[in-house]
Order: structure tokens, then C-alpha cells, then sequence
């Protein structure tokens, strides 16, 4: 329709009061206004913010395009807009205390803000424009009220302009896309989530949902929207949405559910737990001169990084054959070729070799062996994937005691053994038994954590 097309506006404007009873239509008009020169850009505005509230006295004017909506009620006395219909490159919001706005401002709207007797402010990390209000001694942007509307934010005359969502994915959310229209997609919600309505009554309400990578992003429903008690979707798709952030969270909340098209099959689950023997214990220690630099170190001799999602560490102390203590290696990967060294005490470990340790546990722990003990590496499936010592036999004095010294990992041995084979390992204590090397040793000097020499 042609802005400049005016007759219509005192009809439509009776047929709105009579029936919603609101003075706020009769602030309102729908004429437009190209008369005013824009002379800043959203940067420049946001350059302005000092910390504090601060009210704009600058003769400052910016544009940009409508990209919310509350008609569906969803979004509620603020305006959403970008600086260019597709690809742009900053948002902005104003808070206005005006109902069904989209009225007057409907998406893909120009429109021109003179910002002059503005307020300028900044929560939780994101710009606002609009009047003040006060709360809790504090004040802060709060609505333009109705009546202000008209001095502030006017229509351009040219026709609405098709809003073209930027399409991005979940690791690629940023700060410039904040208040701009985006379209993510192969997004699902969460099967914990299935039968819940999109929002509670009445209550705003936050919503996960994940992609086929397991990022997970907010999506922010009114409890008050029209589609409030609808079932969330149990396929896989699209959401368009205006990307809002809350300090470090970023959120995505659409205009209606025409934003949303969930028709595709769900992911497939990835697969996190597996079973290999490329993974072996490589080096254990129990320094003479200091237990506190204690170590287990493990090696990934394959070529790929290798993801220990469900494999866990076993000590078995002494002759015990119940298991003693456990680690959990889930969280962690090795990288190919690579080491990953587990102390029990992170901060000597720190102090002794000079760098941190990829995993730090607690005394007593498989990681924390006198010497005489056994180790098992097990993969998430309970298949024991390599060993050290024997289960059962005390390593007191055997071809597996390593106290107050070193048990290293032949480097011939490029695989994983669930049977303790004695030719593969280098062996130093203080008894040198049964083939062992009678030759405490002393840390840091002679052990080498991180490095498969």
C-alpha cells in the first residue's frame, strides 16, 4: 500500500478503538515522513555509550528495517530492527510502550529514528533506545511512551522491503547479529522435551534446542503468545528468529510459528563411545624424592584423535582383586601421537615439571600408586584394553613394582595388551627383583611426562 495514501487512517483508526479501548492509537499515525535526514549509523550511536544512562542531546538520526512482530504476541513493547533488509551488518531495538504495534510498524518496515531526548542504555550486554524508568533506586532504558512515539519513530514512504533472514548456525553466533534476523537449520529439540507446550501459561519460558553437532541454543517463548500451548515439534528443521543475548546466552525468538519448519527426519545420534588399542598406559610413576609427582601417563599411537568418552582407569591396591579406585576419562581426547598425563596433584606436578597436567584427580586415586599396585585402561563397553601388573598379586617384589621408581612403556609397543607382558616395559626401584632395574629415580630428571622418548 502507498504510505502517502492517507484517507484510510481515520477509518482504520476507528475500527482499532472500537475495539481495543487504548488510547495509544490515537498518538499514532501511519503517514510517512522522508523528511528527515539520517546522518548516523548503529556503530556510531552504540560509540556513544559510556557506562552509564545516558539521554542523547545530538540532532542524530538513524533508519532501519523492521524485522519483529507482536502479533502473535510473542514479543511485547519493543521494536527489533536491522540496518539493511539481507546481509546486514548491525541490529538495534527501542522499547515502546504501544500495543499491536505491528499495526503501524510491520516487518520489513523503514523506518526513521530521531534520536534526540533518547536514552541510550546497555543491560546484560545489549543496547537499548527508548524512555527511563526507575527500580530499585536504578534507572533505566524503559519504554517510549505512546505519546513520544510520534516525535521519534517515523515511517519512511518507501514500501515495506522482504526482510531476508541471514542464515547461520549455532557456533557462528556473534554480537554483530544481535537484533537481526537469522534462520538456523537442522535444529531439534530435545527428546527430554517431547510433549511440553512452547511456553508455560503466563510464564515467559526458554526452551532448548540442539543441532546435529549437539550445539545447544535458547529459544525464548511468551507465555502470553497465541501459540503457547502448542506441542514443540519432535522433528528436525528450520528457525527464524530475531537473535537476542542475555550477558554470555544467546536466544532466538520468532514472530510466530510460520518461523518454523520442522519436517525433516531427526539426527542421527552420534556415535561417542568407541573401543580401540591404540590407547595405552605408556609411563607410570613414583619418584623417590617426592610422591607428590606422581603420574600415569596414557598414549594414543593412531594417527586420529581418539575421544575417551566412557573409558575409565582402574586401581587395583596391593593384592585387592575388588577395584580400589577409578578415574573417569570421559571429557577427554588424545590427540594423535599424543600424550594424556593424569596426576593426583596438579599443582606439584606444576611446581616439579613445569607445566600443568591434562587431567588432575585426588590422592589415593589410580593415578597415585605407591608402586606396588595394578592398573587397568577399560574401554566404555567393559573390555579391559590394557593392563599393568597382575590382578591380585601384590607388586611387591615382582617383575611389576615400580616404588620409588619408574615403569616405562617399550617404544616397540605400538598396541594395547589385556595381559601385563613383562618384555614390553623398562622397570626402575628400589629392589630391582625379578628382572627389574634396582635404580630409584628422582624427579623431574629422570622421567620424561608428555614424551614418548
Amino acid at each position: 500500500m502507498n504510505r502517502q495514501i492517507t484517507f484510510l487512517i481515520p477509518m482504520l483508526l476507528f475500527l482499532i478503538n472500537s475495539c481495543v479501548k487504548n488510547t495509544e492509537f490515537n498518538a499514532i499515525s501511519n503517514a510517512c515522513s522522508d523528511d528527515l535526514v539520517v546522518n548516523a549509523s548503529f556503530s556510531q550511536i552504540k560509540e556513544l555509550y559510556n557506562g552509564e544512562l545516558l539521554q542523547i542531546q545530538e540532532d542524530l538520526v538513524i533508519e532501519g528495517y523492521v524485522i519483529s512482530s507482536d502479533k502473535s504476541g510473542n514479543f511485547f513493547s519493543v521494536l527489533h530492527f536491522q540496518d539493511n533488509p539481507s546481509n546486514p551488518t548491525e541490529g538495534f531495538q527501542i522499547e515502546v510502550d504501544l500495543r499491536e504495534s505491528h499495526l503501524f510498524f510491520e516487518v520489513g518496515s523503514k523506518i526513521i529514528i530521531k534520536l534526540k531526548g533518547l536514552y541510550l542504555g546497555q543491560s546484560k550486554g545489549v543496547f537499548k533506545l527508548g524512555g527511563t524508568f526507575a527500580a530499585f533506586g536504578t534507572t533505566m532504558v524503559g519504554r517510549l511512551p505512546a505519546l513520544k512515539i510520534p516525535e521519534h519513530i517515523f515511517l519512511s514512504c518507501e514500501d515495506s522491503a522482504t526482510i531476508t533472514p541471514k542464515v547461520t548456525a549455532i557456533q557462528d553466533l556473534n554480537e554483530t547479529l544481535v537484533n537481526t534476523l537469522v534462520q538456523i537449520d537442522s535444529l531439534e529439540f530435545r527428546i527430554a522435551d517431547f510433549g511440553l507446550p512452547f511456553a508455560e501459561v503466563r510464564e515467559e519460558t526458554e526452551r532448548i534446542v540442539t543441532d546435529c553437532k549437539g550445539n545447544e541454543l535458547l529459544m525464548l517463548n511468551s507465555g502470553f503468545a497465541d501459540f503457547q500451548s502448542e506441542i514443540l515439534p519432535e522433528n528436525n528443521g528450520r528457525i527464524i528468529g530475531v537473535l537476542l543475548q542475555e550477558g554470555d546466552d544467546f536466544k532466538l525468538a520468532v514472530r510466530s510459528l510460520e518461523d518454523l519448519n520442522f519436517e525433516n527426519e531427526r539426527c542421527v545420534e552420534p556415535v561417542t563411545e568407541f573401543t580401540s588399542t591404540s590407547i595405552f598406559i605408556s609411563e607410570l610413576a613414583d619418584p623417590n624424592n617426592n610422591a607428590g609427582a606422581r603420574f600415569v601417563e596414557l598414549y594414543n599411537v593412531d594417527d586420529e584423535p581418539l575421544d575417551l568418552n566412557g573409558w575409565t582407569l582402574r586401581r587395583y591396591t596391593n593384592a585387592n582383586t575388588e577395584i580400589s579406585s577409578t578415574i573417569d576419562l570421559t571429557g577427554n581426547i588424545i590427540e594423535a601421537r599424543s600424550t594424556l598425563l593424569i596426576s593426583p596433584n596438579g599443582a606439584e606436578f606444576e611446581l616439579v615439571y613445569g607445566f600443568l597436567p591434562d587431567i588432575a584427580v585426588s590422592t589415593n586415586s589410580p593415578a597415585d600408586s605407591n608402586g606396588d599396585d595394578n592398573l587397568e585402561l577399560v574401554d566404555p563397553f567393559g573390555t579391559v584394553i590394557d593392563v599393568f601388573g597382575v590382578i591380585g598379586e601384590d607388586g611387591s617384589g615382582t617383575n611389576h613394582e615400580f616404588e620409588d621408581g619408574r615403569a616405562f612403556r617399550n617404544l616397540e609397543v605400538v598396541q594395547a595388551s589385556s595381559i601385563y607382558t613383562f618384555s614390553e616395559w623398562t622397570i626402575f626401584n628400589d629392589t630391582g627383583g625379578n628382572g627389574t632395574i634396582n635404580m630409584p629415580q628422582n624427579a623431574p630428571e629422570d622421567f620424561t611426562p608428555g614424551m614418548r622418548e
